[in-house]
C-alpha cells in the first residue's frame, strides 16, 4: 500500500498541523522474535534458551535512536529477558525511560488461571525492581488479551502493586480486541488502576488501530501521521504508539511451517520500519506512559 506525494500532501492537509503542545506515549514491548505469541504453536518455550537470542542488538539500536531524539519511553519487558540480560534493563533506566512488566514469558492472560496470573505478573514485577531499581508502575498483556472475559486480571494487578495497564484494543480481531471498551483511558476496579487502551479511530463505524505494531507496518505512513494528529488535535487526547525489537530486525531467522497469514502479518515491511519510527519520532511529541497518563490523572 503506497501513497503518491499529493496523496500523503492531500491527508496531511485535511487534518491541518500536529498538535504542538500535544504530547503521545511512545513504549516499546521487549521480547524476541521467537516469543511472539503467533509463533507458540511453531517454537517450543521448552527450547527457547538454545534458540539465539537477537533482542539485545535490536534494544541497542533502539535505545541509540531515542537517544539521538531526546525520547523517553516505556519499556514493557518480559521477566524472561530481564533476568538473561539485566545490563540491557538496567541502560534502559539509566537512559532515563521507564522500567514496565510484559509478564514472564509472553503467555496470554486467557491461558492462565487468577492465581497463575497472580504469581506472573508479582515475580515479573519483582524481578525488574530488582534489576531495575526502578518502581515498576505498569504492565501490558502479552497480545493485549485482557478481553471481556479476563476483566478479573485488573484486581490481580492492582493487588500486585500496580498503578496501570495498558492491556486492550477496542478493536474486533481474531486474537484479541475489546470492541466496546472505551477507547480512552479509564477507571477500573473502583480507581484502583488505570486501563489505557492502545490507540484507535473510528472510521466508517468500527475502530481502526492506529497505534503501532504490525498496522503502522501497513498502513502508509500519511495514514498513520493523519490519524494521530486526528486524535491530538481534534479529540485533543495522547495517544499510545507499540512496537517490538523484532520488527526493526529483517534478517530475524524464519520458523518453518507458518502460516500465510502470520508470515504476512510478521514480516510485512520489517525492511520498512526502522524509517518510519524516524519520521513518526520527529513528527510528535514523546513521552514516557507514567509522565503522559499517571501525571495528568494526578494533576485532575
Amino acid at each position: 500500500m503506497q501513497t503518491s506525494g499529493k496523496e500523503n500532501a492531500a491527508i496531511t492537509s485535511a487534518e491541518g498541523m500536529v498538535a504542538a503542545d500535544m504530547v503521545n506515549a511512545m513504549t516499546v514491548d521487549v521480547e524476541d522474535y521467537f516469543q511472539v505469541s503467533a509463533f507458540e504453536h511453531h517454537v517450543d518455550r521448552g527450547n527457547w534458551d538454545s534458540i539465539p537470542r537477537r533482542v539485545e542488538p535490536a534494544m541497542d539500536r533502539i535505545l541509540d535512536l531515542f537517544q539521538s531524539r531526546d525520547v523517553k519511553a516505556t519499556f514493557f519487558t518480559l521477566g524472561w529477558v530481564a533476568k538473561r540480560h539485566p545490563e540491557l534493563v538496567q541502560r534502559i533506566v539509566a537512559q532515563g525511560h521507564e522500567l514496565a512488566s510484559h509478564g514472564w514469558e509472553h503467555a496470554r492472560v486467557s491461558s492462565q488461571t487468577p492465581q497463575q496470573f497472580r504469581e506472573d505478573v508479582s515475580r515479573t514485577r519483582k524481578t525488574l525492581e530488582d534489576i531495575g531499581g526502578q518502581a515498576v508502575k505498569g504492565y501490558r498483556a502479552a497480545s493485549y488479551s485482557i478481553g471481556p472475559e479476563q476483566t478479573w486480571a485488573w484486581e490481580e494487578l492492582a493487588e500486585a502493586g500496580y498503578q496501570y495497564s495498558s492491556s486492550i484494543v477496542p478493536i474486533k480481531h481474531d486474537h484479541y480486541g475489546m470492541p466496546g471498551a472505551p477507547r480512552f483511558a479509564f477507571q477500573a476496579v473502583e480507581g484502583r488502576l488505570l486501563e489505557i487502551p492502545v490507540t484507535t479511530l473510528p472510521l466508517a463505524g468500527r475502530n481502526i488501530n492506529c497505534g503501532g505494531g504490525g498496522w503502522f507496518r501497513l498502513f502508509p505512513y500519511a495514514f498513520s501521521r493523519w490519524a494521530l494528529s486526528r486524535v491530538n488535535t481534534r479529540e485533543q487526547q495522547s495517544g499510545i504508539f507499540y512496537f517490538h525489537p523484532w520488527e526493526i530486525d529483517p534478517d530475524q531467522p524464519r520458523p518453518s511451517g507458518l502460516g500465510v497469514k502470520t508470515r504476512f502479518r510478521h514480516y510485512l515491511n520489517l525492511d520498512r520500519m526502522y524509517n518510519r519510527l524516524e519520521r513518526i519520532l520527529d513528527d510528535f511529541r514523546w513521552g514516557r506512559m507514567d509522565d503522559v497518563f499517571l501525571l495528568n490523572k494526578e494533576s485532575k
